[in-house]
């Protein structure tokens, strides 16, 4: 794998998103090798935790726009085969493992980025961190779990502030939202991270499955399903004049236009 890096050690899957020359932005290629990493983790027995990060200065700051999008056979960016192929499997594979998965959130965490944070059972942020879900900024939808996530965090009021709004949340505020865990200086986030995992492993796997599954029925009882509504719906705004004047707006560093086609 090129773009992720996988290391097992004391228990302990560390899996860690490797383009911070890019701040670890999403591709399809990333996206397959996260869903690797993860996949050898749920396999193997060594693996009792997993902790998830970002190499460089960003957890990770969404999909790569740069790198432009797939086409479909009307010419239109095709969102729907890589949600549906790559993104939602690993997504509800964080969800569904039964280990702990912990979000070790170490700088930006921004659209399918910030969906990855928010699909683990435990974030980890450190005080730089912050959260955006930007798609409204680019005339999207939501997706990677966030329609979902979001609400069972936050509740509704909240949820809606940050998907409408599209503003960063840092590290401190979200920690008195209750959407993170705990919220360290960031010279000590790997630390934390690996004091807390440790703990964890040392524990009883049962247990965690067990819990794991009691409130994935209780919290996300139809996850799937929600992430393939998410896909449908993303592709619809993929295909709008919205969408691409966002991408315009983004690429050229000024202040969309949109018109609401």
């Amino acid at each position: 794998m090129e773009t992720v890096q996988l290391n097992i050690t004391g228990g302990v899957a560390w899996i860690t998103l490797n383009r911070p020359e890019a701040l670890n932005a999403w591709t399809r290629e990333m996206g397959e090798d996260l869903r690797s990493a993860l996949e050898h983790a749920a396999e193997n027995p060594e693996a009792r935790v997993i902790a998830l990060t970002g190499a460089g200065r960003a957890f990770s700051s969404g999909a790569d726009l740069k790198a432009g999008s797939e086409r479909g056979q009307d010419g239109k960016p095709d969102v729907l085969t890589p949600l549906r192929e790559t993104y939602n499997p690993l997504i509800l594979l964080v969800r569904t493992i039964p280990k702990p998965v912990v979000a070790a959130v170490n700088g930006p965490a921004v659209g399918i980025g910030c969906s990855l944070a928010l699909a683990a059972d435990l974030i980890v942020a450190a005080e730089s961190a912050y959260f955006l879900l930007a798609f409204v900024n680019i005339g999207l939808a939501l997706d990677g779990g966030s329609s979902a996530f979001l609400p069972a965090r936050l509740g509704h009021a909240r949820a809606f502030e940050l998907a409408y709004l599209g503003e960063r949340l840092p590290a401190t505020k979200a920690l008195e939202w209750g959407l993170v865990n705990r919220v360290v200086p960031d010279a000590e986030l790997e630390s934390e991270v690996a004091t807390l995992t440790a703990k964890l492993a040392a524990g009883p796997p049962g247990s965690y499955a067990s819990i794991k599954r009691s409130i994935n029925d209780q919290l996300y009882p139809r996850i799937e399903q929600q992430l393939d509504d998410e896909a449908l719906l993303q592709q619809e705004r993929a295909g709008s004049d919205d969408f691409v004047e966002g991408v315009l707006a983004f690429m050229q560093k000024r202040s969309p236009t949109f018109t609401g086609n």
